[in-house]
């Protein structure tokens, strides 16, 4: 019997690739939900795109007919001596393989008021509904931390007209990942919404309540007083591992695995969110919370668990998110503060909302990353590109191979390349091939 508990991206790819090659019994248990969803079309219910059950890769029979079987249920416990675990109904299951995937839950820092009636983070299902109670009715809220989870609450809540006072603590949005050019240009696409009041270098002190115990506003620590009917607190998310602390399972801010994601006890293995690599891939952080790192480590572990053990080698770090109307990528190694030995290139268009950041290396011009803003590139052509290495004039030249735009939108490859050849006295000249076809199956 192969246990998995969490039913997020990490652990119900586990259960696919598993069943692909295995007839051993599966058992996905999760206390959030029954039915896997995407956990990032969330804001899209509360914003009334889409119903909940719409956010359901899977039809209802999927489950049954790959047998898989799904518990809504909490664990209470794992003891791995007896190879069992406790749920909250009182059932005991035993289980020869074990897989964690219990993902992430909101940080708290100890402020005053955290734990008060319309005060919550955006991560979960259960969140979700929170916020659609809690919301009801309000006219202004206030978001505390200047992450990605932060901006969708934001545009969550602008969709029904409440005011939102965003904190963020350092003096530019994202500072910790976006280089300054990047980040200024985010910030001046936020002074475009209207409703939106971002207040830079400010930190939440204490968040004030009423005889109910529900939030009335909060004071930063520079003194400044704001009313308020809801407070979000998306400062960053850590894994949801309580419970997990009990065993003998060992565990750090995360539950420590090696690269073949298993832990300190035989047949019990992390991925996702809660996972934390004891010796990290070279250039990425101990902890990775992204989609597509969970969604690889549930096929990575999926061959170990079915005889051909595997390690966890994902590749070039890719990543995309969405800023209100600006879609945002990144491939490659592109850092907050660019180290010695590295050139920039940045591209700004004069009009459009469009910007992109390409990083190469100064001596050998290897191509090593790039941040794009407002235009859509293929991920499958970057990473070629990182793989054998090309210099950033051969990524400039065949630039249009990365494009994903459709076919009536506007390109820009010809002003971008011509700004370079400016800057760096380069005469490149755009391609008009798609090679990248080369690298697709038939």
């Amino acid at each position: 019997m192969i246990i998995i508990i969490g039913n997020g991206i990490s652990g119900v790819t586990a259960a696919r690739n598993i069943r692909k090659k295995s007839d051993e019994p599966i058992t996905i248990i999760s206390s959030e939900s029954k039915y896997f969803f995407s956990r990032t079309a969330l804001m899209y219910v509360y914003m009334g795109h889409m119903k909940f059950e719409h956010t359901q890769p899977y039809e209802a029979h999927f489950w049954p007919e790959n047998r898989i079987d799904l518990k809504q249920t909490f664990v209470q416990s794992i003891d791995t001596d007896t190879k069992t675990i406790l749920c909250s109904n009182n059932e005991s299951i035993s289980y020869d393989k074990l897989i964690l995937a219990t993902g992430s839950k909101s940080n708290k820092f100890g402020w005053k008021g955290q734990d008060a009636n319309r005060v919550q983070g955006l991560y979960s299902k259960q969140d979700l509904e929170d916020m659609e109670a809690n919301t009801k009715g309000i006219k202004r809220a206030v978001i505390v931390g200047g992450g990605l989870i932060g901006i969708e609450m934001a545009e969550m809540l602008l969709t029904r007209h409440i005011e939102v006072h965003f904190l963020v603590r350092e003096d530019r949005f994202w500072s910790g990942v976006l280089p300054e050019e990047d980040s200024n240009f985010i910030m001046e696409h936020f002074k475009k919404h209207h409703g939106l009041h971002m207040h830079y270098g400010e930190e939440l002190d204490e968040i004030h309540v009423d005889d109910t115990n529900s939030a009335i506003g909060i004071t930063t620590k520079k003194g400044e007083r704001i009313d308020c009917q809801f407070v979000g607190l998306t400062a960053g998310v850590s894994p949801n591992i309580n419970f997990i602390k009990e065993s003998k399972i060992e565990t750090n801010r995360g539950i420590l695995i090696n690269r073949f994601l298993e832990t300190s006890v035989k047949d019990v293995y992390a991925i996702g969110d809660c996972a934390e690599f004891i010796e990290p891939v070279h250039g990425r952080r101990p902890i990775e919370q992204v989609w597509y790192t969970g969604k690889f480590m549930g096929e990575t572990l999926a061959h170990t668990i079915t005889g051909n053990r595997a390690e966890y080698s994902p590749g070039y770090w890719f990543n995309s998110a969405k800023f209100f109307e600006i879609e945002y990528q990144t491939y490659g190694d592109v850092l907050s503060n660019m180290p010695e030995g590295r050139t920039k290139f940045v591209y700004q268009h004069p009009k459009e909302e469009i910007l992109l950041h390409f990083v190469f290396d100064s001596t050998t011009r290897r191509f090593i990353g790039i941040n794009n803003f407002g235009v859509r590139l293929r991920h499958l052509v970057f990473n070629a590109w990182l793989t054998k290495e090309a210099t950033i004039e051969e990524v400039l030249r065949d630039l249009k191979s990365a494009n994903f735009d459709p076919e009536f939108y506007t390109t820009y490859e010809s002003d971008i390349v011509g700004q370079f050849n400016k800057e760096f006295g380069t005469n490149i000249i755009v391609a008009k091939r798609k090679w990248w076809q080369k690298l697709i199956p038939a």
